[in-house]
């Protein structure tokens, strides 16, 4: 007997009262790796519970990292690191484990990495990645599935990524924290998470100015100068951004706390701009009233500071609502609209061209059995069921457990009538084979 769980959601409630928004999963997986920069103890707080935390767990221990976890607060010791492999089982669960790559190459001159994993969202390869850490100085092969990386020793330059890739920015900026000299990352990407490394990156005693700009300067430093700290991983901007579309679908009424207003301007914007009101009550607090009609809206996505690919397939869900036609945009990911046929089959009118979804508004979906293809599709599927007249049940919760911390409680302490529950699942059944 085979045993799986689904959600099961009794739609067309609005949500109402006060959520908190968890950690950052983007932030808090890249400063997990970076904590094997330093031999000193490091203490990580507001770490969200999530399936790829615990991922990135397994990843820092195989190399011989101690860890360790109480609620929301993480103790990473790195001194007794004794090998500079990750494999392949535990990097191909989760593509931003490939990130130990540019840390076990700044502080030990050597790695070999697993090529990464993760959603399936698009190519996303690692060119920038290695070209990169090869202008630092590293020797860099590709063998039977993994990087091998090598550099007797690093030293500064100037890199200028053909795109602003956030998962090369950091990095380059993780093996350019121990290189000699000055490394600069023209056309780096912009995004929060990439402040948030560097923050903590210069709490450890890197030195680190320009991010969150187009270009950042890293000096490097000795191994030596860099020691232990405490730090508080910022609040997941894309979480908050799923609580607010939620909120304005279900025609609700919902304060979200512990956020940044500033990092989510892009969605504040759109969630205005189809009709929904956005009220900050506090430097860290946005209130989002549904109203009862939404306006087609276009949508583009951007790398920040505009609007992010992970939000646009849950904003996609708002606007299988909203009166008129709208047209989405994806820039980023050539396979980022599997949410589409699910949607569909709750009564949406999506059509895609491509890279482009046409979504023509309805009146109202309609609850049906659907399944996650990846981690944002199935947060849009979520708030497809909480629009919904009558019962949703959502499969595949592993993508959904992978990004959302106490995603059912939390709805459930805003109203919405959800559970998650287990079924079991009979083997199937041989063929018999005929007789002769």
């Amino acid at each position: 007997m085979q045993t799986r769980d689904k959600l099961v959601i009794h739609g067309a409630s609005p949500l109402n009262g006060t959520v908190g928004v968890s950690g950052a999963k983007n932030s808090v997986l890249k400063l997990m790796g970076a904590a094997i920069l330093t031999d000193a103890p490091i203490e990580l707080r507001n770490v969200p519970q999530l399936a790829d935390v615990k991922v990135m767990t397994e990843v820092l221990r195989h190399l011989g990292a101690k860890v360790t976890q109480q609620d929301d607060v993480m103790v990473i010791e790195s001194k007794e690191i004794n090998r500079t492999e990750a494999s392949y089982e535990l990097v191909s669960k989760m593509r931003a484990s490939f990130i130990v790559l540019g840390a076990l190459l700044g502080r030990y001159h050597e790695a070999r990495v697993s090529l990464p994993g993760g959603c399936s969202i698009g190519k996303r390869g690692v060119d920038l990645h290695i070209k990169g850490l090869q202008a630092l100085g590293a020797d860099i092969q590709i063998n039977q599935g993994y990087v091998e990386a090598t550099a007797p020793r690093l030293e500064g330059r100037d890199i200028l990524l053909d795109t602003p890739s956030v998962g090369a920015t950091e990095n380059i900026m993780l093996a350019a924290v121990l290189a000699e000299g000055v490394t600069v990352i023209s056309n780096a990407a912009q995004e929060p998470e990439i402040v948030d490394l560097a923050n903590f990156l210069n709490a450890i005693g890197a030195d680190i100015s320009g991010a969150g700009s187009t270009e950042i300067i890293i000096n490097g430093v000795r191994k030596e100068d860099l020691h232990g700290t405490s730090y508080t991983i910022m609040p997941d901007r894309i979480e908050a951004a799923t609580f607010m579309i939620a909120a304005a679908g279900t025609r609700g009424n919902v304060l979200l706390d512990n956020i940044i207003p500033g990092h989510l301007n892009s969605v504040i914007r759109k969630l205005e701009d189809v009709g929904a009101e956005i009220v900050l009550e506090a430097p860290n607090a946005i209130r989002v009233i549904g109203k009862e009609q939404y306006e087609a809206q276009n949508l583009v996505t951007q790398p920040y500071p505009g609007f992010p690919t992970d939000v646009q397939a849950p904003f996609m869900a708002l606007l299988s609502i909203a009166d008129g036609v709208s047209i989405v945009t994806e820039t980023l990911y050539e396979n980022r609209f599997k949410q589409i046929g699910e949607l569909n089959r709750m009564g949406a009118k999506i059509h895609q061209e491509g890279d482009i979804a046409v979504v023509t508004g309805v009146p109202a979906l309609m609850g049906a059995q659907v399944k996650c293809s990846d981690l944002r599709a199935g947060a849009a599927l979520i708030i497809a069921g909480l629009q919904a007249e009558g019962v949703t049940e959502i499969s595949e919760l592993q993508h959904i457990d992978r990004g959302y911390e106490c995603i059912v409680e939390k709805l459930t302490q805003l109203g919405a009538s959800i559970e998650r529950v287990t079924i079991d699942e009979e083997p199937a059944a041989q063929e018999a084979l005929p007789v002769n």
